[in-house]
């Protein structure tokens, strides 16, 4: 059975929130303005059943890229403690808009001249997207220089299990390296677990195979670390098939719309303005 993962399922309020539940820890009133309270209403409807679905002993990350810090607030009032952020600014912005207890996992590229900034929320709890040892060097750096004292900071190893190029991670052969590095060069980090991205859909094969995959990469990796396979964690599975995640293993699930509805497509880099001289586009 999958080792207990690191932050427990904390118990729901006492109460139930408020209707000013958002606006008490989120924030400005004016802030809370694009946010109905129906939006807030499906935000706990959703957020209560999938924790309905994911057994106690696993951790549920709730995934808000690009969701207003108000919903994080809301599905925290409701009980919610670890939510996860694939953008750097995204995570440094909305973490002080939570309370001190909120634990924030940063699931995206990471690029190393972002790491000192990823490093200054004392709420990030842990890296699941390490793939490589120059950024594993990077954030031991800036964990040692920033996080002085404090426990070490929980990564995870990134793995890009199907070999597509659009995916993040290192190679499944490359792991065992990886995992040894990390846990010989890297003593302000604590190598947790292992990562992976499925396939996103049936048609390109569903995510059985790399699920799979994911697993025996740790069974290797926990070989010449020489511990039970069980004290790695294993973080994979997303809201199409966290189910099917948890059913091979899965200890960490990081599900996003199904709690906080579709996201809004990512907004388009500022186009540079024109040479001078030059007409606009």
């Amino acid at each position: 059975s999958p080792a207990s993962p690191d932050s427990s399922r904390p118990r729901p309020a006492s109460s139930a929130p408020g209707p000013d539940a958002g606006r008490r820890l989120g924030g400005p009133a004016s802030d809370m303005a694009e946010v109905t309270e129906a939006e807030l209403d499906s935000v706990r409807e959703r957020l209560a059943a999938v924790r309905g679905r994911v057994p106690a002993d696993r951790t549920l990350v709730a995934v808000s890229k690009l969701k207003p810090a108000e919903l994080m607030v809301c599905a925290y009032e409701a009980g919610q403690r670890d939510f996860g952020e694939n953008y750097v600014q995204e995570l440094v912005d909305k973490g002080p808009r939570l309370p001190a207890d909120a634990r924030l996992h940063f699931i995206g590229h990471l690029q190393t001249n972002k790491v000192k900034l990823l490093l200054s929320e004392p709420r990030l709890c842990c890296v699941h997207t390490v793939d490589s040892l120059k950024l594993a060097a990077e954030l031991q750096k800036r964990a040692a220089a920033l996080r002085p004292g404090q426990a070490p900071l929980a990564v995870m190893a990134q793995v890009n299990t199907s070999g597509e190029v659009s995916k993040g991670g290192c190679a499944p052969a490359e792991c065992v390296a990886l995992c040894e590095g990390i846990r010989a060069s890297c003593p302000a980090l604590r190598l947790t677990g292992l990562m992976c991205i499925g396939k996103y859909s049936a048609a390109e094969g569903g995510s059985a195979a790399d699920f799979e995959t994911l697993r025996r990469c740790r069974s290797e990796a926990a070989a010449a670390l020489g511990e039970e396979e069980g004290a790695l964690h294993l973080s994979m599975g997303m809201s199409h098939d966290f189910e099917e995640a948890i059913a091979a293993g899965a200890t960490h699930v990081r599900v996003g719309s199904t709690i906080f509805g579709a996201r809004p497509p990512k907004p388009p880099p500022a186009a540079r303005p024109p040479a001078e001289g030059q007409p606009p586009p």
